[in-house]
């Protein structure tokens, strides 16, 4: 796994959100939702221009959020999937380059690393930003930032 052990701190842009939310738990619920939100997809670029993927979650309750950032707030959503606009904010980062399959390991390793390192941790959501195309991206070279909150 090449998960950077040395996290840098980057601040999030306020984000248009457009998302599947599942409570419960994460190794089941998240590909559920993918594959959910990989459906509607079409159905949200009809309309609305795609900027990226990105799952939000939090631990405790386990919340999970997959879907896609849009340039504007979205018009024409299809049943199923909702919106918020996301305020961003400072966030401490993390980067996995490799296969989205080592995701819970790097996530688990973040987590431990993050409470080594006693970052000062806010309430929030945590994200998970896939920064490349997997259509197009061999699988050893996919880039996910692991964001945790930070004050």
């Amino acid at each position: 796994m090449s998960l950077n052990e040395i996290p840098d701190a980057v601040q999030w842009p306020e984000t248009h959100y457009v998302f599947l939310e599942k409570v419960g738990p994460f190794l089941q619920n998240a590909p559920a939702a993918w594959g959910e939100v990989h459906e509607l997809v079409p159905a949200v670029a009809e309309h609305n221009q795609i900027t990226g993927y990105m799952s939000l979650y939090k631990v405790g309750p386990q919340v999970y959020r997959a879907g896609v950032a849009v340039a504007t707030a979205p018009i024409h959503l299809p049943d199923g999937l909702q919106y918020e606009k996301f305020p961003g904010g400072k966030y401490t980062r993390f980067i996995l380059t490799g296969s989205y399959a080592q995701l819970a390991q790097a996530c688990g390793r973040a987590f431990e690393l993050a409470g080594q390192l006693a970052l000062p941790l806010r309430d929030g959501f945590n994200i998970e930003n896939y920064v490349n195309d997997p259509r197009v991206t061999p699988e050893d070279q996919l880039v996910t930032e692991l964001l945790f909150p930070i004050a």
